[in-house]
């Protein structure tokens, strides 16, 4: 492999995956992105952030070409992988959400786990030096312990898109196994900022402010995340991608430890450990719009939980960062994207 191959970025019209695609053309890699543009939400809001990708690759003069597949398709992308043969992939791309998993379960088993056998298939036959993947704080499913570590067994999901990411987990640590793949995963706890999911709560919580209609607050208000900034998330992707899993020298078979393995297999937690009241962060988040939230308390919904927190350290000591953006800076960065992006509130 040479440093002039490209990274290959799934899921690059996505909230994360088209800001990592940025910041990687913005130091000079070349990228491919991927992508199959799909009506989960809006494709308009897929295509503005694949605009903005392809802005930032003619400021920086730096490579970028997109590709518009789907993970599902075999053949496509054994083909994709022979063509690019990319130095590094940033597995981003998969079926999103934990309520839709309840609605269209098929959804998420062609996409997050037919589609990552082919990411794994390809950087086998490819020889890629490192698989950065998305994995989900979801993981943790039923566990109580806070904050939530990576030395924690993950074996009680309460959604099948938590199980399919955890199969994720235990499908890359086996190629890692069994072809010396060196691939990382990364827990995603609760990302928001500009340009994010409209499906996902500062979305669906600052459109129906604007709006003045109720917003639905489920667990009647009695729950935390840990939510954190895109930026920060974006950041930890970049520098696990630029330290390659290795095998834990210490890792004992009699006394596993889940976070680490005797491959070059490793996960992590990415979360801002600041775990916040859900009734808190719609406080600040009224005051970035400047505007009152009707709340509309319901029920727990099927496959929630109650809290998330992340303990950041093993992240901390792989790569010397963990996120830090307090949630009102975060907000307000926010709110000024939805006032000069007023069509995504639409």
């Amino acid at each position: 492999m040479t440093a002039t191959q490209p990274i290959l970025v799934t899921g690059a019209a996505g909230f994360i995956g088209a800001e990592v695609a940025c910041q990687l053309l913005q130091r000079g890699e070349a990228v491919v992105g991927l992508d199959n543009l799909n009506s989960y939400y809006s494709p308009a809001l897929k295509q503005a952030r694949l605009d903005r990708v392809q802005q930032c690759a003619a400021a920086c003069g730096s490579a970028w070409r997109f590709e518009r597949l789907d993970l599902a398709d075999a053949e496509a992308m054994a083909a994709l992988f022979a063509a690019v043969r990319p130095r590094a992939v940033v597995h981003l791309a998969a079926q999103a959400g934990v309520r839709y998993s309840l609605e269209n379960p098929g959804a998420y088993v062609q996409s997050n786990l037919v589609g990552f056998g082919h990411i794994l298939e390809g950087c086998r036959h490819q020889g890629v030096e490192h698989l950065v993947y998305a994995s989900s704080s979801s993981v943790y499913g039923g566990n109580r312990q806070m904050p939530f570590s990576e030395q924690q067994a993950v074996n009680h999901p309460v959604s099948l898109y938590a199980a399919t990411k955890k199969a994720n987990e235990l499908m890359a640590h086996t190629y890692s196994h069994l072809y010396g793949l060196p691939a990382t995963g990364l827990r995603f706890f609760t990302v928001y900022g500009p340009w994010g999911r409209p499906d996902m709560a500062p979305m669906l919580f600052a459109r129906a402010i604007q709006a003045g209609e109720p917003i639905r607050v489920f667990n009647h208000g009695r729950m935390q995340r840990d939510f954190t900034y895109i930026d920060d998330i974006v950041q930890g992707v970049i520098r696990c991608l630029d330290k390659p899993a290795t095998a834990d020298p210490s890792f004992d078979p009699l006394d596993p430890n889940p976070a680490t393995a005797a491959v070059p297999h490793r996960v992590f937690n990415i979360g801002n450990a600041q775990p916040t009241p859900l009734l808190r962060f719609i406080e600040v988040l009224e005051q970035a719009l400047g505007r009152s939230a009707i709340k509309d308390f319901q029920p727990m919904q099927p496959g929630d939980v109650v809290a998330t927190a992340a303990d950041t350290s093993a992240l901390e000591a792989w790569v010397g960062f963990k996120p830090h953006t307090p949630l009102e800076q975060g907000l307000a960065a926010f709110a000024t994207w939805l006032r000069d992006h007023p069509r995504f509130l639409a």
